[in-house]
């Protein structure tokens, strides 16, 4: 990388942007008001994504605020120790270098990727999606802006307005360096970036998330759970899919008449396997395969098990990895649930909307990690830096 921002540098155009973002919410709007106009697709989500509003503008200020607001993620001294030679050995963060991002539909993620990766002293490369081309170009014309005030290159946030044909070429062969690839969209899109990319990948997988209402349950805790879960923002891949109830939940029949009530008022689609089907609003599963589903949508399959490990066997097997919810008053098989789901966050009585850089501190996100390596869950701030070793000698030779 040709040049090294300080962090005074990095938060003056922070700064700036917040500013410019206030400043410009009209033209911004105006251009997400041509995307959403053009857009003729019938994917409620998308939709939902696709949206500017003052909501989202507010969105995008306060991720902006929170990132020029935390300490500077690089340069943080990890480990240290004195060789016996006398050396001084230290290992410090460094950032990784350029970062490309590949997402559809989400204007929002022009500002909280390209903040959090020019944060922590990355350029970043934003390939969006072409039904989010105006909204995602006034954007960064602001980037630039913020940029050039403060006489720093353009480069550092550089748009990619490339086809698929493009866009993989650029994958195969990029023509210029890239330490890291992160897409953020449908499981197409993952694979397609998995097939054709050179460099490594973090994939932000599907959601596919699972609440489990133990026998011991708060059933209206339960209830209130799963609603939230479900239809407060259904194009999120931290939004519930399925839900598993204990056979043994005291007055259970009750409490799925309440559950399937309250959904049906949302207008929310319930799939239920055998033990629902007495339910004549519950539409019976026809393909088992139907458990492995993300569905971004007013859908919800409902399912019965026997005990703890049965769910926690059902959520390993179908799950997308991302986040799992115990719903109990029972602490010990609380711990013994969340320690034992392999997923990226797991909650006890606390909904999985939660599941989101910003909620979680971090100052936004630049994508929901299904990987282990090298971060899993939200990636912040703090984690688009990797490390580098600093050695201190007078002389010394091996």
């Amino acid at each position: 990388m040709s040049q090294v921002l300080n962090i005074s540098q990095r938060n003056a155009v922070l700064e700036e942007m917040i500013t410019l973002v206030a400043a410009h919410k009209d033209a911004i709007i105006a251009a997400n008001q041509q995307d959403l106009a053009a857009y003729t697709g019938d994917d409620v989500a998308m939709r939902d994504r696709l949206k500017v509003d003052d909501a989202k503008i507010a969105g995008m200020i306060d991720s902006l605020q929170q990132l020029a607001a935390q300490e500077d993620p690089v340069g943080v001294e990890r480990f240290k120790f004195q060789h016996d030679n006398g050396m001084q050995v230290y290992n410090k963060t460094a950032s990784f270098g350029t970062v490309l991002i590949i997402y559809e539909s989400r204007p929002d993620v022009t500002i909280e990727a390209a903040g959090i990766a020019f944060k922590s002293g990355n350029k970043i490369l934003l390939k969006g999606g072409k039904e989010s081309l105006n909204s995602n170009l006034a954007i960064v014309q602001l980037w630039h802006q913020a940029l050039e005030k403060y006489q720093i290159a353009t480069d550092w946030v550089t748009y990619l307005n490339y086809n698929r044909t493009e866009t993989q070429a650029f994958l195969e062969k990029p023509t210029q360096p890239v330490d890291l690839i992160v897409p953020r969209g449908g499981e197409r899109l993952i694979a397609f970036v998995k097939q054709h990319a050179t460099c490594p990948v973090i994939v932000s997988g599907r959601g596919n998330n699972f609440v489990y209402v133990h026998s011991e349950a708060d059933r209206a805790l339960a209830l209130d759970n799963i609603i939230n879960g479900k239809t407060d923002k259904i194009s999120a891949c931290n939004a519930v899919d399925k839900v598993l109830i204990d056979k043994n939940l005291p007055n259970k029949e009750d409490f799925v008449r309440n559950l399937i009530t309250t959904l049906k008022n949302y207008n929310v689609e319930i799939l239920g396997d055998s033990s629902l089907a007495n339910y004549e609003e519950v539409t019976p599963i026809g393909d088992e395969n139907v458990w492995f589903e993300e569905f971004l949508d007013y859908k919800i399959v409902i399912g019965e098990t026997s005990d703890v490990p049965e769910a926690i066997t059902k959520i390993n097997t179908y799950s997308g990895g991302h986040s799992a919810v115990i719903i109990t008053r029972n602490q010990e098989e609380a711990a013994s649930f969340m320690a034992a789901v392999d997923c990226a966050a797991v909650y006890h009585n606390a909904s999985s909307r939660f599941t989101d850089g910003f909620q979680l501190g971090l100052g936004g996100e630049l994508a929901i990690s299904t990987d282990k390596l090298h971060q899993r869950g939200p990636i912040g701030l703090q984690h688009l830096v990797t490390n580098k070793w600093y050695i201190h000698g007078d002389g010394q030779i091996r």
